[in-house]
């Protein structure tokens, strides 16, 4: 009775403070405290540093934090630490799964060492990215996970002045603003021409998003492919089909039509995606058009999809995985203070030979 006394007693000061107007209109720490029968300085121990509490002590905290459902005030904690214990990740885009494995992997790293991440989407436009990172910069997190390399200037003089780690991946440059996990977009488009090259190949296209990384790749495949002599003896690039991104299934339905009627004669298409290219295998099978008899098709990212197609898709596999955890810990390595010996890590890129080539 008496503890159910001192409940009703709590609810009602919190009840007044709302009526107030006040801020603190939930239950605080002292509220927490009052309940357990102890001083506010034990129960932030208690919360903070259990190990510096008594066993009674801590369990009385614990039963009041239940019971209330108090949540500690973090932001306090990270003025008086400098540390927030946040990692902001920012990825392009939410809607397709490319970036997945390289969250879920940042984020479990992250997680095992006491970190938690805020996840933004900076879409395709370096001016919608640049006002994201203001927003993330202001709020001072443990560290900064970015996709792609930052390419305007104001962003970048942002993020050296804050003095926050900064993690730049799926991109690879001699000049990261700090460190960087990643790969060649470059390399990418070239060895697969060559690969298509090796495979007999003779006339080859590109369907590709207009985002800045993605049209790296093609141009890069695209001066290999006519280096390779798979193009028209007159032609100084290839035919190639650019597409809004983020790219969907519809863009490689669509993409390969519209390859069909410029270069009816193409033998093998690069596509920016997987999901592209299984636009395209859809499209090719409704045409009528075989692969890879007549038609070789060849993705991106290696998606959970792509070995379960008929035919099973050969794609250029990331190691989303890798790179998400290693961004997480170069995060951790910063921010406790360490160095890291190798800032820039070149994770590379594998081809997965599967049957649609």
């Amino acid at each position: 009775m008496e503890k159910e006394n001192l409940m009703n007693a709590v609810v009602a000061d919190v009840t007044a403070r709302r009526k107030g107007g006040r801020k603190t209109g939930g239950f605080t720490l002292r509220d927490v405290a009052k309940l357990a029968g102890v001083a506010p300085i034990t129960a932030s121990r208690a919360l903070n540093t259990p190990d510096a509490v008594s066993a009674k002590v801590l369990q009385k905290v614990q039963a009041a934090v239940a019971q209330t459902g108090y949540v500690p005030n973090l932001l306090a904690g990270a003025l008086a630490s400098q540390k927030s214990r946040l990692v902001a990740a920012v990825v392009p885009t939410l809607s397709g799964p490319m970036f997945l494995e390289t969250v879920e992997a940042l984020t479990d790293t992250l997680a095992g060492a006491g970190y938690q991440v805020m996840l933004g989407q900076s879409g395709y436009e370096n001016s919608r990215e640049d006002a994201l990172l203001d927003a993330i910069i202001g709020r001072r997190p443990d560290g900064i996970v970015l996709t792609g390399i930052t390419r305007s200037p104001q962003a970048r003089r942002r993020l050296l002045a804050s003095g926050i780690p900064v993690v730049e991946t799926w991109d690879l440059t001699p000049t990261p603003v700090d460190m960087l996990v990643g790969f060649s977009h470059e390399k990418i488009g070239a060895a697969v021409a060559q690969y298509l090259h090796a495979k007999g190949k003779k006339r080859v296209a590109a369907i590709s998003g207009d985002d800045e990384r993605s049209r790296r790749r093609a141009t890069a495949f695209s001066e290999a492919a006519v280096r390779l002599g798979m193009a028209l003896p007159q032609e100084t690039d290839i035919p190639a089909c650019l597409v809004t991104a983020p790219t969907t299934l519809g863009n490689g339905r669509s993409g390969l039509r519209e390859l069909l009627q410029r270069a009816p004669d193409i033998d093998a298409v690069f596509c920016s995606s997987d999901l592209l290219a299984l636009g395209l295998m859809i499209e090719a099978q409704a045409s009528g058009i075989a692969i890879p008899r007549q038609l070789a098709v060849i993705g991106l990212g290696d998606l959970s999809f792509s070995r379960d197609l008929q035919p099973p898709l050969t794609t250029v596999r990331i190691d989303g995985t890798a790179i998400g955890s290693t961004a997480a810990r170069f995060i951790i390595a910063r921010s406790e203070g360490k160095s890291v010996a190798e800032p820039i890590c070149d994770l590379g890129f594998t081809i997965i030979e599967r049957a649609s080539v």
